[in-house]
């Protein structure tokens, strides 16, 4: 791994302490500095994310690469369906296509996801400092430079910032699992007996609350990263109500503004496909839906999700402040997740 260059003295990049003992509790949150950010709101959201925008381009161009890739690649997969279908067998025709699009969404979306991760992480990183401290501390440094100086510094590597996320979000699942009263915060009347929109709706929090939680760790520079991840859980759990009430809105406005994307670029797509090869050409109306359905993803994921993920942090953020960790709620999780339990021996046995 090359060499970070020097960071500018900052609150969080303060040696992290030793790990403190499993059973301790923490003092109440009180942040880096009093919050900076207390409006959750689209408006104050979006403009923190403006203030970040070389992170949001820079998922952009990896979404718009990968779809590009796909498009390629699908080109692939239907030619080559097409010319085994007239000139060996329909059968190596379907065969080929089922190897084309399984391999290829295994390897390359696994890839895609990952080196995304790694990008939202250094984003949470400076979108934290803005929302905790209302500025980023980064000098002469360029804001990737400095948002992943913060988060090696914090956890150590990025294999292990993997590894973590993963079972900060298979524990928000186990939690979730024991919730009765979710279907309540639904925002349309009538919903309350749909169960699965409920189940839904919990799935798609999780994708920002596991990023809400890595917040709440690199802004407890006090604390090493297992430690902090658990202490952040048991704030999410014992503020679920209204932390979960953002997240409901957030995640089927999320779903609103993706389908009215993906509507107004249907005719760019359809100009696109015009272009293509004849073999894509062929299947001209799945292809327009395919094309509108990967520039929808790439504009959501570059630029609606980081906005949507700021206010669900700020919420968190907010509710959190000067509360104390309930020790029940700690027993609770213990008995839910196995792997919340972990979380403490991971914190007595790492030493960075």
């Amino acid at each position: 791994m090359p060499e970070l260059p020097p960071v500018t003295p900052s609150p969080w990049l303060s040696p992290t302490a030793s790990p403190a003992p499993v059973t301790a509790m923490p003092q109440p949150y009180l942040g880096a500095t009093a919050l900076a950010v207390r409006d959750a709101s689209f408006g104050t959201s979006l403009g923190l994310v403006m203030q970040t925008l070389p992170y949001a381009l820079a998922r952009f161009v990896v979404l718009l690469s990968a779809s590009v890739i796909t498009l390629i690649w699908l080109g692939i997969a239907f030619g080559g369906t097409a010319w085994l279908g007239a000139h060996v067998a329909g059968v190596f025709g379907l065969a080929w296509l089922v190897l084309c699009l399984g391999g290829f969404g295994f390897a390359w979306w696994g890839l895609v996801r990952y080196a995304l991760h790694l990008i939202s992480c250094g984003h949470v990183a400076v979108l934290t400092e803005l929302i905790t401290a209302g500025k980023i501390s980064n000098g002469s440094q360029s804001m990737f430079a400095y948002g992943r100086a913060i988060v090696i510094q914090r956890i150590g590597q990025e294999s292990l910032l993997y590894g973590l996320n993963l079972t900060v979000r298979g524990i928000i699942n186990s939690f979730h699992r024991t919730l009765d009263w979710i279907a309540e915060t639904l925002p349309v009347p009538g919903l309350e007996a749909l169960a699965n929109l409920a189940t839904m709706v919990l799935k798609a929090a999780t994708g920002y609350l596991d990023k809400v939680i890595f917040s709440y760790s690199l802004s407890r520079p006090d604390r090493d990263a297992w430690t902090a991840a658990r202490e952040g859980l048991i704030y999410y759990c014992q503020n679920a109500r209204p932390i979960l009430k953002t997240s409901v809105w957030v995640v089927v406005l999320e779903r609103v503004l993706t389908v009215l994307l993906w509507l107004v670029l249907l005719a760019p797509a359809a100009a696109i496909t015009v272009m293509l090869p004849h073999s894509m050409r062929e299947s001209g109306g799945l292809m327009t839906l395919i094309l509108a359905a990967l520039l929808a993803g790439s504009l959501r994921g570059a630029f609606l999700k980081p906005v949507f993920m700021t206010m669900i942090m700020i919420r968190f953020h907010s509710t959190i402040e000067n509360q104390a960790v309930d020790p029940v709620w700690d027993a609770r999780l213990s008995e839910i997740s196995g792997a919340f339990a972990g979380l403490g021996a991971q914190a007595a046995a790492v030493r960075f």
